[in-house]
C-alpha cells in the first residue's frame, strides 16, 4: 500500500480527548488522518458529504478521554454503541488484517467491546467482555510518566520499536487489568504463550515494580496487550503524548518514544496488500 493511500480514522464521541494529538501524529508521518464522530458511520441525520464507512479507512483508533462521562463503567457506553451498529463490520475489518488501536479510554472500549484479549481468531469480537480495566489501587486518578518494557514485538504497533524500554505518560482512574476470578493464571499463560503482552510497567532500574511505577496495580504489571492476530492493540499509557521530543524533555530530538508506535503501524500498512 502506498503511503498516500493510507487512511486513518480517530473515532470520537462526547467525552473523548486527545483526538487532535493522535490525528497530528499520523499526519506528521505523511498519511491521511481525520477525527470521525461515531454518528458519521450510521446516522441518517448526517450530511451525505460527512457520512463515512469504516472501510473508507485502513486503520481505526479509539482515543483517550472519558467517553459518555464513563458512566456505568469506563468505555462501556461507547463500546455498546459501537457493538450495536458496527460489530460485523469491525470483525471483518480485523479479519482483513487492518489494525485497530485503543489508547487509555480506547483500551477500555476495546475490552468492553470484546475485541481484547481477542483469543479467538475466528471470532475477533466476543459476545461479552473477557477481562476488565478496574479502578486504580490508589482509588484516585493517576497522571504520571511511566516506564514500559516491550514484551512482544509481534504486535503491528511495536514491530519497528527501536528500544525495549520507553516512556509514555498515563492519565486514568480505571486502568487496572483484571481477569475473571480463578482464571487469572489461565488467562496470563495464554497471553504469554501467544506473545500478546506488549508492554509491562517497570521502574527506573528496569525491574517490574509496584506503585508508583505500576500506577494502577495492574495484574502482572500489564500496560498493554494485543489480540491473537496482533492487529488489535490496547494500552493505558498515551503514546500520542510522547510523540514529539519536546513532550519528553528531549528538546534536541524531533521525536519521542511514542513516535515508534505510529511509525510501526504505518510500516505495517505499507506492506499490506
Amino acid at each position: 500500500m502506498d503511503l498516500e493511500d493510507i487512511r486513518v480514522a480517530v473515532i470520537r464521541i462526547e467525552g473523548t480527548n486527545c483526538e487532535d494529538e493522535t490525528v497530528e501524529a499520523f499526519r506528521e508521518l505523511g498519511v491521511f488522518c481525520e477525527a470521525v464522530h461515531l454518528k458519521q458511520f450510521y446516522s441518517d441525520m448526517i450530511r451525505m458529504d460527512e457520512q463515512r464507512s469504516i472501510f473508507d479507512y485502513n486503520c481505526l483508533v479509539f482515543p483517550g478521554g472519558f467517553s459518555a462521562g464513563d458512566y456505568v463503567r469506563a468505555g462501556a457506553i461507547f463500546s455498546a454503541r459501537v457493538k450495536s451498529i458496527l460489530k460485523k463490520d469491525l470483525e471483518e475489518f480485523i479479519r482483513m488484517g487492518y489494525p485497530i488501536l485503543g489508547i487509555c479510554n480506547g483500551f477500555q472500549v476495546l475490552v468492553e467491546l470484546g475485541a481484547l484479549p481477542g483469543f479467538d481468531e475466528d471470532k475477533p469480537i466476543s459476545d461479552k467482555p473477557e477481562m476488565a480495566l478496574f479502578v486504580n489501587d490508589s482509588n484516585r486518578f493517576e497522571c504520571r510518566r511511566t516506564l514500559l518494557k516491550r514484551e512482544s514485538s509481534r504486535c503491528v504497533f511495536t514491530r519497528n520499536l527501536e528500544k525495549d524500554i520507553v516512556m509514555f505518560p498515563v492519565a486514568h482512574a480505571e486502568g487496572k487489568v483484571v481477569f475473571p476470578t480463578g482464571k487469572e493464571e489461565e488467562y496470563l499463560n495464554r497471553l504469554i504463550e501467544n506473545e500478546q503482552i506488549v508492554f509491562r510497567y517497570i521502574d527506573d532500574k528496569g525491574n517490574y515494580a509496584g506503585y508508583p511505577w505500576n500506577p494502577n496495580g495492574s495484574y502482572y504489571n500489564i500496560a498493554g496487550i494485543c489480540n491473537v492476530t496482533y492487529n488489535v492493540f490496547g494500552l493505558m499509557p498515551h503514546p500520542e503524548r510522547a510523540f514529539f521530543g519536546y513532550q519528553c524533555d528531549k528538546p534536541n530530538e524531533k521525536y519521542g518514544d511514542g513516535y515508534y508506535v505510529f511509525k510501526s503501524v504505518i510500516e505495517y500498512l505499507k506492506k499490506l496488500k
